[in-house]
């Protein structure tokens, strides 16, 4: 592609590269100039454009943008993702349903260095997404690319977006008291986790309230009939030997991980009660605000069991935003 000023009358064909301000109404950057174009510019005593001229091996950026997306995604309703026309170049891609967004990030990197004008932004891994809502963007930044970089990019970034949908559909919520426990912020809990399940398209089948105990947890956990068990307990979970956890175990189930880094969300706990995954959520699952059960919770409400590698990954980007509902603040105030 070249691009600079040219004169009027060698401009024919060209793309107009910046607007130009005429009587009779604007000319916009990216048009085609063409006879009538000229025409209003030489009325307006205009003598050189500034232009985009494409050469033969050359590839124009709608035309590119829209052979980018289509090799990210070649199968769309598959990917749970939409692709939009292309304009000005870009090409959007939004959600179909609920779930995660599952980027392929070294085959994007790879993808977004073959040449500096063939991008793609995307939202960061495992990120929560609601059906229509923006996951990621092609952008070809100039009006062309060489057909072999776009070759190459289509190459080597094939099949690197989709949506992990959820699968999922219903959940229980044990809830354990304790004489301390205002039954205000249990209530308060159980609205926090029904909205948290409903953004991800779960119904809340049964919610119990039984004493905390092992044995009360063990049967509740086994009378639950969601596929996705969740725990919320009056008293914190402090260790794996704890009443939740050991429920878990006395109702047949297993425990898989104690404890996770992030922060709030640390004292977390997950397992299995024959094909169902169960959570024991940490105190900071009764505000609405992001902790570490979300991350958990998500992946597997889409079918995705996390490893102790993924849990370790979480630790970086894993200190979440303090929320006054702590007892304890992680870092001292001072007036």
């Amino acid at each position: 592609m070249r691009f600079g000023p040219l004169p009027i009358d060698r401009a024919k064909g060209a793309i107009l590269a910046h607007s130009v301000v005429l009587p009779g109404g604007r000319l916009r950057k990216g048009c085609v100039l063409d006879e009538a174009e000229l025409i209003r510019l030489r009325a307006a005593g205009v003598t050189e454009v500034m232009v985009a001229l494409l050469d033969p091996a050359d590839v124009a950026e709608d035309i590119a943008a829209d052979r980018l997306a289509r090799a990210l995604v070649p199968a769309p309703e598959a990917a749970g993702l939409a692709l939009s026309a292309a304009f000005t170049g870009r090409v959007n891609l939004n959600a179909r349903c609920p779930g995660l967004m599952i980027p392929d990030a070294a085959a994007i990197h790879a993808m977004n260095r073959v040449h500096p004008a063939i991008t793609l932004a995307t939202l960061a891994p495992y990120a929560r997404v609601a059906p229509g809502q923006l996951v990621a963007t092609v952008k070809i930044i100039t009006y062309s690319v060489p057909e072999a970089a776009l070759v190459e990019a289509c190459h080597i970034g094939r099949g690197a977006l989709r949506v992990q949908p959820v699968v999922r559909q219903s959940a229980s919520l044990i809830l354990t008291e304790v004489p301390e426990l205002d039954p205000k912020l249990a209530a308060k809990g159980r609205r926090a986790i029904e909205g948290r399940l409903r953004a991800l398209g779960i119904a809340l089948v049964d919610c119990v309230t039984v004493p905390h105990q092992t044995a009360a947890v063990a049967q509740a956990l086994a009378e639950a009939k969601g596929d996705l068990l969740l725990i919320l307990t009056g008293s914190a979970t402090s260790d794996p030997q704890d009443v939740a956890p050991e429920g878990l175990r006395r109702a047949g189930g297993q425990v898989q991980r104690f404890g996770m880094p992030v922060d709030p969300g640390n004292l977390l706990f997950f397992g299995a009660l024959e094909a169902k995954p169960v959570i024991g959520l940490p105190g900071c699952a009764r505000s609405p605000a992001l902790n570490g059960a979300d991350w958990v919770l998500e992946r597997f409400a889409c079918g995705l069991s996390p490893s102790d590698d993924d849990i370790a990954a979480m630790g970086v980007g894993g200190l979440l935003k303090e929320i006054p509902l702590r007892g304890h603040l992680r870092e001292t105030r001072t007036e």
